[in-house]
């Protein structure tokens, strides 16, 4: 966590504002935020469906991803009053509304993926 008095905190304000994009992709850029919400285009999921779904991922990440993605509105936490509680994680309206840009990245990393760059 950054000072909010610093430099880098009101440089990353001033950009977040001025740049459209930039905003886009701190909201979905990271290792993890698109790979879960990408599951998530499909229906909603319990958290272990999201784990097991993303190889690598450790639970503190997965938590801390589910929570980021929930605090900027792209995806809601249901909790059902059932024994043993069960939670599921769905799309918000806001997090739909990215299907296209998301589908749009996939489709363009599936094209430049293997891609192989000899520098001379």
């Amino acid at each position: 966590m950054r000072k909010e008095t610093s430099t880098n905190f009101e440089n990353e304000a001033m950009i977040l504002e001025s740049c459209a994009m930039a905003y886009t992709i701190s909201l979905i850029g990271g290792r993890w935020k698109p790979a879960v919400l990408w599951l998530l285009i499909t229906s909603a999921r319990r958290y272990t469906q999201l784990k097991v779904a993303i190889p690598g991922i450790s639970e503190r990440m997965l938590t801390a991803t589910l929570k980021e993605l929930e605090g900027d509105d792209l995806i809601r936490r249901i909790v059902h009053s059932s024994f043993p509680p069960r939670v599921d994680y769905e799309l918000t309206v806001l997090g739909r509304s990215m299907e296209p840009l998301l589908k749009n990245m996939s489709e363009w990393g599936k094209v430049h993926q293997f891609r192989i760059e000899i520098s001379t």
